[in-house]
Formats: structure tokens, sequence, C-alpha cells
């Protein structure tokens, strides 16, 4: 029995939406990875880009367990000597409330030219309106 293997081109690709609200950081980002890579199709292969589009609505209204809120730290070097700035969960989604989520999804998929691809397919929106309308997405349970 031969492999079949598509093209990009070939491969169907859905619009799905997630609702964020409410649900664990962790568990939406891991769902929304496995998505953007694929991993639900029959037809995923692990060096293609086979995923869907998925948009995250109210990514500002995700949850943290225990003391994450004030102990979870984010952080990032500005490439100067001691240019390490840290911040908090809160602080971060204060000032930027879709990149907790961001930073999750980032940090699920593969490093390398084909995460970069299959981040661009990953839409997340602080509030629950997106401008994707007229893709007509599916909603999706977690």
């Amino acid at each position: 029995m031969k492999t079949i293997f598509y093209k990009e081109r070939e491969i169907p690709r859905s619009w799905y939406v997630i609702d964020a609200a409410g649900k664990p950081l962790g568990r939406v980002a891991a769902k929304v990875a496995a998505m953007a890579r694929g991993k639900h199709k029959a037809l995923y292969a692990p060096h293609q880009e086979s995923g869907d589009y998925i948009i995250v609505i109210n990514a500002d209204k995700v949850a943290v367990t225990g003391n994450k809120d004030k102990d979870k730290m984010y952080h990032h070097h500005t490439g100067f000597p001691g240019g390490l700035k840290s911040v908090n969960f809160n602080t971060l989604i204060g000032k930027k409330p879709a990149e907790p989520l961001y930073i999750a999804v980032k940090g699920m998929l593969p490093k390398g030219s084909l995460g970069r691809k299959l981040l661009k397919n990953v839409k997340i929106y602080a509030g629950s309106e997106h401008p994707h309308a007229a893709q007509n997405p599916v909603a999706v349970a977690l």
C-alpha cells in the first residue's frame, strides 16, 4: 500500500472559532496548536501545513489557576547587555491582552519555518468580536 501525499494547495481548509473565556490557558493553547497543525485530520503529515484557520476570541478572559496570575513570569531580552525584561501574567494581560495565549500557542508549535507559517493561521482577539465573519467559522467546544 502506498502512502498518499497531498499537495498543500489541495488540502481542504476550514475556519474554526474557539471561545477562551474562563477556560484554562494551557488547554486552550494545546487545542489551538493541535488544530493549527492539522492533527485532527486524517491526512495529517508532520512536515506539511495541513491545519485549519483558528480564531480565538475572549483571550483576555483566559483562566489560570492558583497564584499563576502573580507568579507566572514572561521574559524577553532587548539584545543589549543587562537587557532582560520580565513581567508577570497580570501585567502582561493588562498591557497586551492576547499575548499570554499567543506565547503559549507559539511554544507548542514546531520551531522553524513551518511553525512560523502555522502561527499565521491562528488569529487571537482579546474581545468577543472578530473580523472573520465572512469565512463562516464553526464553533469548537473545549
